[in-house]
């Protein structure tokens, strides 16, 4: 019976430096090959993901921004937006409490670049996304978003997180890095949404990741899969544990599980 399989992106398809495993890309393939379909299942919001090498692996969908947004055979399916007064009333609370926001959306990403002159992570969105990526001052009001993420260090995460709750979820990674995405959504809610879609049942559905973001699939997909060099928090909430990135890990759960 055919199985729909979800792949988180960063730490799990690939690592930082976008290197994919050789083992990887053939497991993708087999994977299709044997009748599963594939899905890409990001917390990356859609503008985000663009890399040749990476949709090259042949992806059935694409669930991005936490699950804000679904697509099927290159057909946008769903999309959730965040309306334009709550956007500016959270950019102006997230900088109240000394946030530094990337406002995420399908098209765009929007971040200031003298916030994040000095940030790995930031440094790698600057030198990836060319034209798609626009200042958040100069376009004030104006940024079609589904979600934000924020880099934190020093910041007061508790009395921000307190003064928007009634609109956001949060995913805290650590005390310099946290998710924002409106409430109620998840990765969990895009395997959910494409199951409904396609009707297909949760329990024939896998869940690859390795980070907090991807708890969420983790409790909705039938089978959920850490991978080794995941966090603690994705490896106890998982059906099982594979081996890492480098380690052939993907490779080596879909064998495990009898789907290549």
């Amino acid at each position: 019976m055919a199985k729909a399989l979800f792949f988180d992106i960063d730490g799990t398809l690939w690592d930082f430096e976008n290197y994919i495993p050789d083992s990887t890309r053939e497991a993708i393939r087999r994977l299709r090959e044997n009748g599963h379909l594939t899905f890409l299942c990001s917390g990356r919001s859609r503008a985000f993901i663009q890399n040749p090498h990476l949709l090259g692996l042949g992806f059935d969908g694409i669930i991005s921004g936490c699950g804000t947004m679904v697509e099927y055979k290159n057909q946008r399916l769903f999309y959730r937006t965040i309306p334009a007064d709550l956007a500016i009333r959270t950019v102006e609370t997230v900088h109240q409490y000394g946030f530094r926001p990337i406002l995420e959306g399908a098209d765009d990403l929007y971040l200031d670049r003298a916030d994040f002159e000095s940030d790995p992570y930031g440094k790698k969105i600057i030198r990836e996304m060319g034209e798609h990526l626009l200042p958040i001052k100069e376009n004030w009001g104006k940024w079609e978003i589904s979600k934000l993420s924020c880099a934190t260090t020093g910041a007061d995460q508790k009395s921000c997180f307190a003064a928007l709750e009634d609109s956001y979820d949060y995913i805290v990674h650590n005390a310099d890095v946290v998710e924002m995405v409106p409430k109620g959504y998840h990765k969990g809610t895009g395997i959910q949404k494409v199951c409904e879609l396609l009707g297909m049942e949760l329990s024939d559905t896998f869940a690859f990741g390795d980070s907090v973001n991807d708890l969420g699939m983790f409790t909705t997909a039938g089978t959920a899969v850490a991978m080794g060099n995941g966090s603690e928090a994705a490896k106890a909430a998982a059906t099982y544990v594979t081996d890492s990135l480098h380690e052939n890990g993907i490779w080596n759960a879909c064998k495990h599980f009898d789907l290549i």
